[in-house]
């Protein structure tokens, strides 16, 4: 699933197309995705000029001067394209502006979804108001990590994939982050210590700033607006290199399942 930074790098490569731009076509082109498109989407948004673009966790937003924001999630496989040679049976979204360009969001797997909303209302949508901090703001903090982790039994690993712990970290970059900050994905939540919270926050930014600066990591389905590929998988430290040396240079990276999910760690470093 497309993380933090797949939504991040896909909100900037759109915004080079669409912000300032009028919506002279909006077309759905069928009626559900993961639920239903807004019945009212293409009366609301044609016409509108496009104000701003933006992202909440694994959201993306693009905001009008109608006062309504389209908030869209890439679910498992979905993707903008930017000026489509053809439009395809899985492109289920397409959008035209006033410059001629044209965009259509392609989800094959229909796991993604597309809302409408006031912008003013955005706070208090039910998603967004459940979500903790982003983790790149200063509202992210080894202060605010041990007073939501305080007394959790749970393994870090489950916390930080909890969006109402922090919001946007996925399964890739949290096991990314916890190999840099030298801890086990099993350690109790709650046991971390000041020092060690402080890094697990910094190794978090790090690693999130580097995968968007190389435009996100391109797994199964997910590509840059423009095609391109994103390239962070070449620099994963652990995630899919089990057996693999660790950049530790003592130990060898293992994978074990919790939940249905994969985790990559090192036995040797991460403790």
């Amino acid at each position: 699933m497309p993380e933090l930074p797949e939504v991040e790098t896909t909100v900037r490569g759109l915004e080079s197309v669409l912000a300032g731009r009028v919506l002279t076509r909006v077309e759905a082109r069928r009626a559900d995705l993961r639920r239903a498109f807004p019945p009212d989407l293409r009366q609301r948004l044609t016409g509108a000029r496009v104000t701003g673009l933006g992202r909440r966790a694994k959201y993306g937003l693009v905001h009008t001067d109608r006062g309504d924001t389209m908030v869209f999630h890439l679910g498992m496989s979905g993707r903008w394209r930017v000026d489509p040679g053809e439009i395809g049976t899985h492109d289920h979204l397409v959008l035209e502006t006033d410059e001629g360009r044209r965009l259509s969001l392609m989800d094959p797997r229909r796991f993604g979804s597309v809302d409408l909303m006031a912008t003013e209302a955005l706070p208090e949508w039910a998603p967004f108001k459940a979500l903790g901090p982003e983790p790149l703001s200063a509202d992210f903090n080894a202060a605010q990590l041990g007073e939501v982790l305080k007394g959790r039994i749970a393994p870090i690993k489950a916390m930080l994939l909890d969006q109402r712990i922090v919001a946007g970290l996925g399964n890739i970059y949290v096991c990314e982050a916890l190999n840099i900050a030298r801890i086990a994905p099993t350690r109790a939540a709650g046991k971390l210590t000041a020092p060690k919270r402080t890094l697990l926050v910094e190794a978090a930014r790090q690693v999130l700033t580097e995968a968007i600066a190389a435009g996100g990591s391109s797994l199964r389905d997910y590509a840059r607006p423009d095609g391109e590929l994103g390239y962070f998988s070449k620099q994963f430290r652990v995630y899919g290199r089990a057996g693999e040396p660790c950049p530790c240079g003592k130990g060898v990276v293992a994978r074990r399942v919790d939940s249905g999910r994969s985790t990559f760690y090192c036995p040797a470093c991460q403790r």
